[in-house]
């Protein structure tokens, strides 16, 4: 990515992560400023989860190493990341009405990862997410290998997990990522 901002993404940020202390309490923002000051590659996937609609936050830090984990934040499903299968061999199974790419792949090219059922679950204590598009996640290997793929909401004050088929895509279904600094 070209004519990355630095400062105006850090001021995003930085002003996200104070607005939002209950999904981070202990974490300092010094502590943030310094990984990400040690590790500047990151911002450019920062900034792509950023454009994409994520509102990526702080959600988590390894202790011991000091890894800073960000999530995407954003209240629904990121809105330049929807209307996506699940995968590559799903986008490629499809033989009419393809959609622009898949989930997969797409969180490959920012630098993230999908959230697994477990993540998305532990995310959904720090706010309410989804109430109105879902989300998919990581897909156990065997529910894959029969066609499958799983995907997440918040309905009804619960996360559900649901499952679908892996060519299937929906305007209100994206993906959540997270990356580790």
């Amino acid at each position: 990515m070209d004519n990355l901002d630095v400062g105006a993404l850090i001021d995003t940020l930085s002003r996200r992560f104070a607005g939002h202390m209950s999904r981070h309490v202990g974490i300092e923002w010094q502590a943030v400023q310094a990984r990400l000051d040690a590790r500047p590659e990151q911002l450019q996937v920062l900034a792509a989860m950023e454009r994409s609609g994520g509102e990526p936050d702080v959600i988590g830090v390894d202790r011991q190493s000091g890894v800073i984990v960000f999530c995407d934040c954003s209240p629904e499903s990121p809105a330049g990341r929807r209307s996506l299968c699940f995968d590559r061999a799903a986008l490629d199974a499809r033989k009419e009405n393809k959609p622009g790419g898949n989930a997969v792949e797409t969180a490959a090219a920012i630098g993230i990862e999908l959230l697994t059922e477990p993540q998305y679950r532990a995310l959904q204590l720090l706010g309410e997410f989804d109430r109105k598009t879902s989300s998919w996640v990581a897909t156990p290997a065997d529910i894959r290998a029969l066609g499958g793929a799983l995907f997440c909401d918040r309905r009804y004050g619960q996360v559900f997990v649901y499952h679908n088929g892996a060519e299937s895509y929906y305007a209100a279904r994206g993906f959540r990522g997270r990356l580790e600094v």
